[in-house]
């Protein structure tokens, strides 16, 4: 699913292809993004800038539009040259962004906005860019911060939450709690400072990991990838714990354990034995 790397390498791939180019093309499905269109065209516009915010993708227009895009579940961003084959249905299209050399092609994308400069301030789902964990401006302390604000809250779920650490999905978080050895349910209340920092810098180094340069075809968003936390070379063995519930812990042979947390119900694995909970007591998975 998409998370903050994801959504890093897909905007350093259109930053390649449209960066500084004019658009010589746009459509939409979207009735408002048709309409900033028809008010604002989009083309003989050049792309200023192609950047992440956690989850969201945000692309700037020299005439000062900001095309926001968030891809949730199912949602991508393809890139072609012209006269390539889609690898996606027609039917599946919502966004269509063209240059002289390049073909961006946005499938299934379920949060499309066009936003002013002014509407991005105000706009308080949009991480700022010091809460995105791969952004130079992202600083540790200041997000062990925002966990302490948050007492009551299970570790697993705050590192979730966008505001706190801007890229972290679901996928992420059960690997995090892992590989820092904290058991996902553990209130932050009851985890030192040391160990908050810990969880936080595993979160940055993990995502990081997973933004290194990819080989061969640069512009290819849509060409598949395993999100690798382990560093095994084989790609069926890329994660600790996510997905692999049932299956021998890879550190210890305890089987890993899944169950639903916080309010959205999300899937959270975790190895009991590695993660022990602080107080002896278990949770069933």
């Amino acid at each position: 699913m998409p998370e903050g790397d994801t959504i890093f390498r897909t905007a350093r791939t259109l930053a390649r292809a449209f960066e500084g180019r004019v658009i010589t093309g746009f459509r939409s499905t979207y009735p408002l993004l048709t309409r900033f269109d028809d008010d604002t065209p989009l083309t003989g516009q050049t792309v200023v800038r192609v950047e992440p915010r956690g989850k969201f993708l945000l692309i700037h227009f020299s005439g000062g539009g900001t095309l926001v895009t968030h891809l949730l579940m199912s949602g991508s961003w393809h890139i072609y040259r012209h006269g390539e084959r889609w690898q996606k249905p027609q039917a599946q299209m919502r966004i269509v962004i063209e240059n002289s050399e390049f073909v961006a092609v946005g499938f299934k994308v379920p949060v499309a906005e066009m936003h002013t400069a002014e509407s991005l301030r105000r706009n308080k789902r949009i991480p700022s860019l010091d809460r995105d964990v791969l952004r130079e401006e992202f600083n540790v302390n200041a997000a062990v911060e925002r966990l302490l604000a948050m007492p009551n809250k299970e570790i697993a779920e705050a590192l979730l939450n966008q505001r706190i650490t801007a890229g972290v999905g679901n996928e992420f978080k059960s690997e995090i709690c892992f590989v820092a050895r904290i058991n996902p349910f553990e209130h932050i209340a009851a985890l030192k400072r040391e160990r908050l920092e810990d969880a936080v810098n595993t979160a940055q180094q993990l995502l990081k990991d997973n933004v290194l340069e990819d080989s061969g075809e640069q512009m290819l968003t849509y060409a598949g990838r395993w999100r690798r936390t382990t560093h095994a070379s084989n790609p069926e063995d890329h994660a600790w714990v996510y997905e692999r519930a049932g299956q021998p812990c890879r550190r210890c042979g305890e089987r890993i354990r899944r169950r639903l947390q916080g309010p959205n119900a999300r899937a959270t694995f975790w190895c009991a034995r590695c993660q022990p909970r602080l107080d002896g007591s278990d949770v069933d998975g």
